[in-house]
C-alpha cells in the first residue's frame, strides 16, 4: 500500500466487504447513538452527531431510524447501554493491531477478538502493548481529482495540522482529533468534498509483509471485521499493490 493514501487498498476492499455483509447499517446505527450520547441529540452543536448523520443519510438509512439511535443515545429511549473499548494485539509477522469496538457485553467481544487472534497465528495484547505505535489523527482522504493548492490553502486555512500528498495523487488532510469535524465543515464548506474522513489511529512504523504473512493477515482482518461489535481494525502492515491483487 505504498505511495497511496491510507484508505487506498484495505479501505476499498473493506467498504466493499461491508456493504456485501450489510453491516454498513449496525456501524453506522452505533456511532449515532455513541455520537449523541458523548455529545447531545442536538446535531447544530454536536459536529461528530452531524458528520455521523451525514454518512447514515448518504447510505440511505431512513430518518426514523436515524431518530431511534439518536434518542437512545440521549437517553430519551430504552435500549443497550454501549461502550466503546479498544483492544491490542499481535497479527502475523509481529504486525501491530488496534481493534475499536462498540459493545454492551464486554465478554461477548473479547472472546470473539481473542478467537480472531488466535486462529491467525497472532495473539491479543495487553493494555499499552502495541498502542504507543500508533497516533490518533482526524483524516480526510481524496482520492479523486482536486485542486491540489487550492485544497491545500483552504485546510490550513481551517486549522489543518498538514497536507500530505501521495505518489498516485492522493491526498490526505491531517487534523487534531479535537477539530476534526469543525474542519472537515471547513473545508465542504469551501467546495471539497472528501472521498473518506474519519478520525482514525495511524502508524507511526510500518511492517512489510511477504505474500504469505499477508494472506495470514488479512485472515485476521477478515475474521475481526465479521464480528458484529467490532467498529474499525487498525494496523501497521504494509502489503505491497502486487500482493493485494493476489489476495483479492
Amino acid at each position: 500500500m505504498a505511495g497511496h493514501s491510507k484508505w487506498a487498498n484495505i479501505r476499498h476492499r473493506k467498504a466493499a466487504q461491508d456493504a456485501k455483509r450489510g453491516k454498513i447499517f449496525t456501524k453506522l446505527i452505533r456511532e449515532l447513538t455513541v455520537a449523541a450520547r458523548e455529545g447531545g441529540s442536538d446535531a447544530d452543536s454536536n459536529p461528530r452527531l452531524r458528520s455521523a448523520m451525514d454518512k447514515a443519510l448518504g447510505a440511505n438509512m431512513t430518518r426514523d431510524t436515524m431518530e431511534r439511535a439518536i434518542k437512545r443515545g440521549a437517553g430519551e429511549l430504552e435500549g443497550q447501554q454501549l461502550e466503546v473499548i479498544i483492544y491490542e494485539g499481535y497479527g502475523p509477522g509481529g504486525t501491530a493491531v488496534m481493534v475499536e469496538t462498540m459493545t454492551d457485553n464486554r465478554n461477548r467481544t473479547v472472546t470473539g477478538v481473542r478467537h480472531a487472534f488466535n486462529k491467525s497465528g497472532g495473539n491479543l495484547g495487553t493494555d499499552g502493548s502495541v498502542s504507543y505505535l500508533f497516533t490518533k489523527q482526524g483524516i480526510m482522504s481524496f482520492t479523486s481529482e482536486v485542486d491540489e493548492d487550492a485544497l491545500m490553502e483552504a485546510a490550513l486555512e481551517a486549522g489543518a495540522d498538514d497536507v500530505v500528498t501521495h505518489e498516485d495523487g492522493s491526498i490526505d488532510v491531517i487534523t487534531e482529533p479535537s477539530e476534526f469535524y469543525r474542519i472537515v465543515e471547513e473545508v465542504k464548506a469551501a467546495g471539497f468534498e472528501p472521498d473518506h474522513d474519519e478520525v482514525a489511529l495511524t502508524a507511526s512504523t510500518k511492517s512489510e509483509l511477504d505474500a504469505d504473512t499477508a494472506a495470514k493477515f488479512m485472515r485476521l482482518i477478515d475474521m475481526l471485521e465479521e464480528h458484529d461489535d467490532v467498529q474499525e481494525v487498525y494496523h501497521n502492515a504494509e502489503i505491497s499493490d502486487e500482493i493485494m491483487e493476489q489476495l483479492h
